[in-house]
């Protein structure tokens, strides 16, 4: 509970200091004729600014992943974190890939949505979402996928893994993860980069030794560690890069 205060008092220090208020709030997202739970926080100012969809990990949409949405948002970032297991703890790739097409029509709906500058990030099955629809939804124009699984497929559900879409990939990706993943191993993960490298994609790989899955979170909250604050900056630094 004491970390949790602090973290929000963090977040407000850091909204103040960006010169931004926070605006968090549940909404629900329609896809396929059902109402998704999801949170989005947005900067008080009605301009235009970049945006980004947030896919949260197996575990479901924590508490730290609002707190997330919230320090983006801080940043100068409407975010939208789709609750893409509202209905299903482990729906389709069809049905997650339609999800974030409306999420994106979600956003284009508002005034404070610059839609030429949506950037798309996910953890653990969120990541792999990211790997996965990255290439295929090009009015992404970055992504930031958290120790995602690249070779997953191969099932009725998951047709297909993301390491099939690599040479519809055309906008930059930040792939971030811990060499002590046992559940997406680091080995994959490099196949995944050199095979990236091979096709000539523009990305970026950052490992953090001796860093597990899900290394962003601990017990729900946002971990007060090296790996976790250095991964969130990194993160925030592609995103001002690419979304503008």
């Amino acid at each position: 509970m004491l970390k949790h205060a602090l973290t929000l008092a963090v977040l407000a220090l850091s909204s103040a200091a960006a010169g931004q208020t926070v605006r968090g709030t549940d909404v629900t997202v329609t896809s396929g004729g059902k109402a998704y739970k999801s949170y989005l926080a947005a900067p008080a100012s009605a301009a235009p600014k970049p945006a980004v969809i947030l896919l949260h990990s197996f575990r479901g949409l924590e508490p730290g992943y609002r707190d997330l949405v919230n320090e983006l948002a801080a940043a100068g970032f409407v975010t939208l974190a789709l609750g893409w297991q509202t209905f299903e703890r482990e729906p389709s790739d069809a049905a997650v890939k339609a999800l974030v097409e409306d999420g994106l029509k979600f956003l284009g709906a508002r005034r404070d949505v610059n839609m030429n500058a949506v950037g798309l990030t996910g953890f653990c099955a969120g990541g792999r979402y990211t790997m996965l629809l990255l290439p295929q939804i090009k009015q992404f124009k970055a992504g930031v996928a958290w120790y995602g699984f690249p070779d997953q497929g191969g099932t009725a559900a998951k047709p297909q893994p993301p390491s099939a879409f690599i040479g519809q990939l055309t906008a930059p990706l930040l792939i971030i993860h811990g060499t002590r993943d046992q559940a997406s191993p680091i080995a994959s993960i490099y196949a995944y980069a050199q095979k990236l490298d091979a096709a000539n994609k523009t990305f970026k790989l950052s490992v953090y030794q001796g860093e597990p899955h899900g290394f962003l979170l601990t017990e729900g909250q946002i971990a007060d560690t090296f790996a976790s604050r250095d991964a969130q900056q990194d993160m925030l630094n592609y995103f001002r890069a690419y979304l503008r």
